[in-house]
């Protein structure tokens, strides 16, 4: 099986993207809703819960998981896969959405000034400015935007409510202070992709807006084509979905982020 692990339901729509250019593949999807949102939380917390998600999937059978969560990824990936899987799981592999995005965005013959909208945490780590300059150097410009509260409204229901609309345009407004030739920007949030409207509501029609999933889910088959190892410990048509939150009434949100019906299984992480 393969792994997905996010903070709440974001990792869901990377999720769908997996499901539909791998239908067949085996999938086990895990969101911390009990402890979400991650992205202001402090470095150990987020590794720790990480950590936590990351090894109640390999129990489940999945030697492969992929850290839907830019938080996660950018806070705790390296750690986890340096320290982490050497002294435990040597066998097993995890993945991050950071690298293959920053590949995917910046990926052009021209010189560009791009922008990211993400997590107070995720922005912190400088995470895509890092992985950006070690892949392309000083070629790009990057603009990065911190988005408090958004995951939060998301979370309930609200991205299309009245604050929803305030937040969106404070942080739109804000990167296009620094500059008026931004031609790209990435949502770096699973959870942005259900407020991507509003996004591109409030900026100019010349900047076009990049959510995830297919980049990930796209980097996905190429890393299973590459690594056979792991593609044959992956089982095939079986679908799971659990939650660290009550199950009770939160179908119908999940719903909304994978775009079709989901049922989740009880709580089985162990928190402690």
């Amino acid at each position: 099986m393969l792994g997905i692990f996010d903070s709440g339901f974001g990792g869901l729509t990377v999720l769908k993207s997996i499901h539909k250019q791998t239908p067949s593949l085996s999938t086990v999807y895990l969101g911390d809703n009990a402890r979400a949102p991650y992205g202001d939380k402090d470095k150990e917390a987020i590794y720790e819960f990480t950590r936590q998600g990351v090894e109640f999937l390999f129990k489940q059978g999945c030697p492969l998981v992929i850290l839907a969560c830019n938080t996660a990824s950018a806070q705790a990936l390296r750690r986890l896969q340096q320290t982490f899987l050497p002294a435990h799981y040597p066998n097993h592999r995890i993945l991050g959405v950071t690298r293959p995005t920053v590949e995917y965005l910046a990926d052009t013959d021209e010189a560009e000034h791009l922008g990211i909208f993400g997590t107070k945490a995720t922005i912190t780590s400088d995470a895509y400015g890092k992985e950006l300059k070690e892949l392309f150097g000083s070629k790009h410009v990057l603009t990065q935007i911190p988005c408090p509260g958004l995951v939060e409204l998301v979370e309930e229901g609200l991205e299309e409510s009245a604050a929803a609309q305030r937040l969106v345009q404070t942080y739109t407004n804000q990167l296009l202070t620094h500059s008026k030739k931004i031609k790209r920007v990435l949502l770096a949030c699973t959870h942005y992709p259900l407020l991507k409207d509003l996004f591109v509501r409030h900026l100019p029609e010349t900047i076009e807006v990049l959510t995830q999933g297919e980049v990930v889910a796209t980097s996905l088959v190429d890393y299973l084509q590459r690594h056979p190892e792991i593609t044959e410990r992956i089982d095939q048509t079986s679908q799971r979905y659990y939650s660290t939150t009550k199950i009770d009434n939160i179908s119908g949100l999940a719903t909304k982020f994978y775009g079709e019906e989901i049922v989740f299984e009880s709580d089985n992480l162990d928190k402690t």
